[in-house]
């Protein structure tokens, strides 16, 4: 049987994880209800998204 090598790339994702941790943190304190603090919740889940969004629209204009 072949060894498959498995590339170990976990900084990514601690990176990743203390942003949504720290973004979760943030909205919920931002949040004025429990709709809000869901909100959030929904903000922490894609702010990498719109952090990109907004560089490349600034990056490219």
């Amino acid at each position: 049987m072949e060894k498959k090598e498995m590339q170990k790339s976990a900084s990514c994702g601690a990176v990743y994880g203390l942003g949504f941790i720290g973004a979760v943190i943030y909205f919920i304190a931002q949040a004025t209800g429990f709709w809000m603090g869901v909100l959030g919740v929904l903000k922490a889940i894609i702010w990498p998204v719109i952090l990109v969004y907004e560089l490349l629209k600034d990056v490219a204009a």
